[in-house]
């Protein structure tokens, strides 16, 4: 793993670990253009990324990706072919964006190979968690 890069995997073993299989939980490493895929056919998709704009490492954003394009301040460089604010833009244009995205984007410090997360993303990962997890119960209420 490279270090802070690691939230969104890390993040969803451990909702998957809340939420059981009330939800489906997929782990998808470097989706790019196989997100769409992923996404098939779900009505709510809540999205998990490592993103770097400049703020604060651990700061979490929340963005409705389907409210409208969230564009490229927030992850401005994919380590993928082809990132996921392009795999969405892409799902929106092709007319199978899902009814419902969130993307949850939270701030790294290191994406060193090798190293650990960072003290801030780990104490954001808790926090990611337990917004995530609260969202997925408030969508299935």
């Amino acid at each position: 793993m490279r270090g802070d890069d690691a939230v969104g995997l890390l993040a969803a073993r451990l909702i998957r670990q809340a939420v059981g299989d009330r939800v489906e939980v997929i782990e998808a490493e470097m989706a790019g253009v196989d997100l769409i895929e992923l996404m098939k056919g779900a009505h709510l998709v809540i999205l998990i990324d490592a993103a770097r704009s400049g703020q604060a490492p651990g700061t979490i954003h929340r963005l409705d990706a389907s409210a409208g394009p969230i564009g490229g301040q927030i992850f401005p460089h994919s380590s993928h072919a082809l990132g996921m604010v392009d795999a969405l833009e892409l799902a929106r244009a092709m007319g199978v964006l899902p009814a419902t995205v969130i993307v949850y984007g939270v701030e790294v410090e290191s994406t060193e190979a090798g190293r650990p997360l960072s003290p801030a993303m780990a104490e954001a990962l808790d926090q990611v968690v337990d917004r995530i997890v609260q969202d997925c119960g408030a969508c299935r209420a």
